[in-house]
């Protein structure tokens, strides 16, 4: 599994060979989410592995999983904020990613946590 979290840069994801486009991929989502929504704490997760034989895994996309702390969701619905960040990451659907689960909080409900 692999992460690319607010400690790290998006570009120094770790992971192997095998895993590149995957590692790349994760990186690109960290890219995008912090140009577009100018998160507090961003954690990209690729659950990938997780749905090995999966038929949307066919297509080359992956499974990933975004824990984003921003502002910019004040005041905004649980959709509204899902919308936000799939819409930031809209290049990305479907060949580099077939499913994607986020936890999308302000910095208070994050720390209320």
């Amino acid at each position: 599994m692999n992460d690319v979290s607010s400690s790290l840069p998006p570009d120094s994801a770790a992971h192997s060979t095998a895993d590149s486009t995957a590692g790349d991929t994760a990186a690109q989502i960290d890219a995008l989410l912090r140009a577009e929504l100018s998160p507090s704490q961003l954690t990209v997760r690729d659950d990938s592995a997780l749905h090995a034989g999966h038929p949307g895994a066919a297509s080359g996309g992956g499974h990933y999983h975004v824990t984003i702390v921003s502002e910019r969701f004040a005041g905004a619905s649980r959709v509204a904020r899902h919308r936000m960040v799939y819409d930031a990451l809209r290049s990305l659907f479907p060949m580099r990613i077939h499913a994607l689960a986020v936890s999308a909080f302000t910095e208070q409900e994050y720390s209320a946590q």
